[in-house]
């Protein structure tokens, strides 16, 4: 075999057309091996003898795209310094493109022996561990385009590969639960109807399924336990795992991208799936542990922010390249539209405490790539002081925890919720507005893949995770939810209307909120986890989407008013406005009117009094369409229908007044009383002044034309 020098970037293994070029840095290594591998089980062993700044290279003429292959790397196994290099164990490439195979969990892919942490283990773990697959890099992409939808108009929804579609009854069963299975034609119409703009996909870089899980008969369905940060997950791929499931990832790019639908990706740069000091050694821990993961005092043992056993180290320049570089990767050869950080706080830990203004932070902000796409951050992790909702750099965006909390409070008859949920509908100024951001900061949602479901939502009170296997231990216990009179499933007819009542307000909510709204998959028809909250690892019917005709909204309804209001709030541009109510009248727009106004249900303007009443679940908001302070895209002044929205959330029946002085006469375009939440045709006309009886627990929408 020949083997040339080669070069020290790109990292990885680089494919071009006649060979390929492979790349690892290891500042620990002493020696590393490339091995490639072979379909019998052996292995052909390929010194890497070339080394620039700690990156051992080497080119090989004629290795082909689907040649599998690992390093092992010779080194330090000194725990106690924070090294654990075992040339006994083949690793997966940090920069692999693709992976290939699964991993059985026996000993072998452990640095020590069961039982005996302080021991070494020299058994072999190639036969019992993933490969790192050579790809072909070259994709006929035509003539793709990135749709870049503004925030305004963006609607994200967020799903998993494998749960949307693995039900789908119009999917060829070779399609069900993968990626070409989201590019299928019934699925993006689903989405387009429903008035989607961006997929927010659960995570698919490469993940692996915990031992205890394993072990349990469970899997790690959602995926936040990530060992390859540039591989599409192999199992998603519907007909191989050595590189095909590139190909296919690419394919579904397009297709969505031609329907006008952004993908976003969850990504999971805060740990890694080799856990604590007891976990596998599978790639990075071998490869050079002390320059990856953060360290304790004692060096035997991993820092944990993220409650999965290690962090990253994000103070480490290569642990900064290896993260800009996947980001750029996916932007730049898999065409993806941005990204949503999990667990975001814990990019921020340069040293310990969460800095906005750390080194991650900085790369992204000059990045030409990077910065240019959709940036959101679940700004929180489990770390001291982690909680950091509003707090993010001014490019980002960030998932609205606060928002979520607020909502759910004021529907499920809180006290002293409707300051707060003010502030929330109006985009949370109070968060974003300090630092420059404007309402598009915020990423409002009510549910999302991490707790119940909206139909869960107001049908439990308590979480039932038993099937979790952990004795119904796992999960947040607070969920601010409210099962409307009975928990789970029930025959109760008033029951069941009002809880089809409450999913109705919480999507109308979050429509008519300033923002950018998440809807969580298969809320639109009611999807239930049966009061699962934390169904990490359930990969089974549990989780995955039933479509509308085996769901709890079987003739249609709810999915109807969620398509109704997405739409209802793409077509005005009062719910979606690019900066914040200044709560006075507009210069230039000769309106005398303010841009917003509060009002009690009798009709007179809030006070601060009524503002923080106990008591108070019920207001009227006035949004007028001809006081929008932006200009639209060409310089032109924007003017809208106006909108009083009623909300009535509070356990009776109440007369609203239509008020005064701000319109003559108005329409009913939203109840949510009624069973379809939208009047048939014209809905019913109401004079200023007039009393409208609206019953507890419900919203109504009334339209005055511009």
């Amino acid at each position: 075999m020949q083997v040339w020098p080669g070069q020290a970037y790109p990292l990885g293994a680089t494919y071009d057309g006649a060979g390929t070029n492979f790349a690892v840095y290891s500042e620990a290594a002493h020696r590393i091996e490339l091995c490639l591998l072979h379909d019998d089980g052996s292995e052909t062993a390929v010194e890497l003898r070339e080394t620039d700044a700690f990156v051992r290279h080497a080119y090989l003429p004629g290795v082909m795209p689907g040649q599998r292959y690992g390093f092992r790397v010779h080194g330090p196994y000194e725990p106690e310094h924070g090294q654990r290099c075992n040339s006994a164990k083949l690793l997966l490439d940090p920069y692999a493109r693709a992976m290939s195979g699964r991993i059985d969990w026996g000993e072998a892919v452990y640095g020590y022996h069961f039982g005996r942490p302080d021991s070494r283990n020299d058994l072999d773990s190639a036969p019992h561990t993933m490969a790192s697959v050579v790809v072909n890099p070259y994709f006929d992409w035509g003539d793709d385009r990135p749709p870049r939808t503004d925030y305004h108009r963006t609607v994200i929804y967020e799903a998993h590969v494998k749960g949307l579609t693995m039900l789908h009854p119009a999917l060829p069963e070779e399609l069900r639960g993968t990626y070409a299975g989201l590019a299928h034609p019934e699925v993006i119409s689903h989405l387009s109807e429903l008035g989607v703009t961006a997929l927010e996909l659960m995570p698919v870089h490469q993940f692996v399924s915990d031992h205890r899980l394993v072990d349990a008969g469970l899997g790690n369905y959602w995926g936040y336990n990530t060992i390859g940060f540039f591989a599409p997950h192999n199992s998603y791929a519907s007909w191989g795992d050595r590189g095909q499931q590139v190909l296919e990832f690419k394919s579904a790019v397009r297709a969505l991208h031609q329907a006008g639908i952004e993908v976003i990706l969850d990504v999971v740069y805060n740990h890694t799936a080799e856990g604590n000091h007891l976990g596998p050694t599978l790639s990075f821990r071998g490869i050079d542990n002390a320059s990856y993961y953060r360290l304790t005092e004692d060096r035997r043992y991993y820092m944990d922010t993220t409650g999965t056993g290690n962090s990253m180290l994000m103070r480490s320049p290569h642990v900064l390249q290896l993260i800009m570089d996947s980001l750029r990767y996916w932007v730049t050869e898999m065409h993806v539209d941005g990204f949503r950080f999990d667990l975001a706080a814990t990019l921020a830990r340069q040293f310990h405490e969460v800095d906005r203004l750390s080194s991650f932070f900085d790369l992204v902000q000059q990045d030409p790539v990077v910065s240019q796409v959709k940036l959101i951050a679940e700004p929180w992790d489990v770390g001291e002081g982690g909680y950091q909702v509003g707090k993010f750099p001014p490019l980002w965006t960030e998932w609205n925890g606060k928002y979520r909390d607020t909502v759910r409070d004021l529907w499920r008859g809180e006290p002293r919720t409707l300051a707060e949920f003010a502030s929330r509908l109006t985009g949370s100024s109070d968060l974003y507005q300090d630092d420059g951001r404007r309402p598009l900061a915020s990423v409002n949602f009510v549910t999302c893949h991490d707790g119940f479901t909206l139909h869960d939502l107001v049908s439990y009170n308590e979480k039932h995770n038993e099937a979790n296997g952990e004795g119904n231990r796992d999960g947040e216990s607070h969920n601010r939810s409210w099962n409307c009179g009975a928990e789970g499933e029930t025959e109760d007819g008033e029951v069941r209307e009002l809880r089809n009542r409450q999913m109705r307000n919480f999507i109308a909510t979050l429509m008519l909120s300033q923002g950018v709204p998440m809807l969580s998959h298969g809320d639109e028809f009611a999807r239930t986890q049966r009061g699962n909250n934390n169904a990490y690892c359930q990969d089974n019917e549990l989780t995955w989407v039933r479509w509308p005709e085996s769901t709890a909204d079987q003739d249609g309804t709810l999915l109807a008013f969620t398509r109704a209001m997405v739409w209802l709030r793409r077509d005005h541009q009062v719910f979606r406005r690019r900066r914040f109510f200044h709560g006075r009248p507009v210069e230039g727009t000769h309106d005398e009117l303010s841009d917003i106004a509060w009002f009690t249900p009798e009709g007179g303007e809030m006070t601060s009094r009524d503002w923080q009443a106990a008591h108070a679940r019920a207001l009227t908001v006035f949004l007028n369409g001809h006081a929008i302070s932006e200009p639209g895209p060409r310089g032109e002044r924007i003017s809208d229908d106006s909108f009083l929205l009623m909300f009535n959330a509070s356990d009776e029946d109440l007369d609203f007044a239509v008020p005064v002085d701000h319109g003559l006469q108005w329409q009913v375009v939203v109840d949510t009383a009624r069973p379809e939440g939208v009047p048939p045709g014209q809905g019913p006309k109401v004079d200023a002044g007039e009393r409208i009886r609206m019953i507890s627990r419900s919203l109504t929408v009334l339209r005055r034309p511009a």
